[in-house]
């Protein structure tokens, strides 16, 4: 059986204010071509289909063309609700969708697979929604879930009881941060507080393969336990991330090979680096123009309006971020202590310039308009 894994679509999400809408149906579409370019039996959609737990209009449209678009290409769909997704509203419609599109949203339901049988016998698919503790621990009462370990644990332990009444192989799905995981900074969220959430290894004991949804790139925690990653770029810690889906194969004993299908980039992501002008040159317009841009200038002070000079140049400039190439050696005594003992108008005017320029005070020019203002309030103090 050939199986594609997926996760991660975040239909509706935005990136830096603009949509993503069509990118993404871009490349949805380019993965329904490899479904059917690879005789892909089943695909697995890991949890966060959506960005939103209450989406707009068109992310359900994008949503049911893109299932059923991966049904007519062959292939029966698995999809189970991450924490992004409202599982009510992505489930509502499970029961009336085309036969062979699978829509898991249910917690009791756990241990209970979706079987598809290929000519080595039956596969066994276990999919695991989202599981808050707060929300679900009412249904296991006596059961300890405070945490997303626990939670995971206990789910998987339903997994593994299912596997004892259904013989076979098996697949479970699940959505969540695993341990040894590289997660990107400030993107994936509200999964974790601090390593209490973190899931052992060793939960997922038990399938042949695991397909786990949540972080954003791809990575192998063990041969059988993967993340696929979004199909999107959607921030700039990801930029150097590939997109794509692991096309695993399963023979008569269980896993037999996986390989990695990459996903076109509708527009790549940089950071560009330096003084305003050196980010502005030639060069860079030529290479960039087309690109998502993050402007880090290192200018050591802040110019005028960065964002409408760097667009006039890179008009995907997403981001501008102000970073001074030296930053001055921290003072001994606190903008407040050196008011405190200064003596003269210039002392203070000075301590105030290098307090909101990062330490460079005042330049040869400025002290002299400075020297000149003062000066004329004294004599204009004198003629009073």
């Amino acid at each position: 059986m050939r199986i594609l894994h997926t996760s991660d679509w975040h239909i509706g999400r935005t990136f830096h204010g603009n949509s993503t809408m069509d990118a993404l149906a871009e490349v949805l579409a380019t993965l329904v071509e490899q479904v059917r370019e690879n005789s892909v039996d089943v695909v697995i959609v890991a949890g966060d289909v959506f960005d939103s737990a209450t989406p707009a209009g068109p992310a359900y449209t994008l949503l049911g063309e893109t299932l059923l678009a991966l049904h007519d290409a062959g292939a029966r769909v698995i999809v189970t609700s991450g924490n992004h997704d409202s599982a009510a509203r992505l489930g509502f419609q499970a029961g009336l969708l085309r036969e062979g599109i699978h829509v898991l949203t249910d917690p009791l339901a756990v241990g209970e697979p979706v079987t598809i049988s290929d000519e080595a016998g039956p596969v066994h698919f276990y999919g695991i929604p989202y599981l808050e503790p707060a929300i679900v621990r009412r249904h296991w009462r006596g059961v300890a879930l405070k945490t997303q370990a626990q939670t995971m644990a206990h789910a998987m332990g339903l997994v593994r009881t299912g596997m004892g009444t259904h013989e076979g192989r098996s697949v479970a799905i699940a959505h969540c941060f695993a341990a040894g995981v590289d997660a990107t900074v400030g993107l994936e969220r509200e999964v974790r507080q601090g390593g209490l959430d973190v899931v052992p290894l060793e939960v997922f004991d038990g399938p042949d393969y695991v397909a786990l949804g949540h972080i954003h790139g791809r990575q192998a925690i063990s041969d059988r336990v993967r993340y696929a990653g979004a199909p999107l770029h959607y921030s700039f810690g990801e930029q150097h991330k590939e997109r794509g889906s692991w096309l695993i194969d399963l023979d008569a004993s269980g896993l037999a090979s996986i390989q990695w299908l990459a996903l076109p980039v509708p527009r790549r992501l940089v950071t560009l680096t330096g003084t305003l002008d050196e980010i502005r040159s030639a060069e860079n317009v030529a290479e960039h123009a087309d690109d998502w841009v993050c402007a880090v200038y290192t200018d050591a002070l802040p110019q005028a309006e960065p964002m409408r000079r760097l667009k006039e140049h890179f008009p995907h400039c997403a981001m501008v971020q102000h970073t001074p190439a030296s930053v001055h050696e921290t003072k001994k005594h606190s903008y407040s202590a050196r008011l405190k003992t200064a003596v003269t108008d210039t002392d203070r005017i000075e301590a105030f310039l290098e307090h909101v320029r990062a330490g460079q005070g005042p330049s040869e020019r400025e002290s002299e308009l400075i020297r000149e203002v003062l000066d004329e309030r004294v004599l204009a103090e004198a003629l009073v």
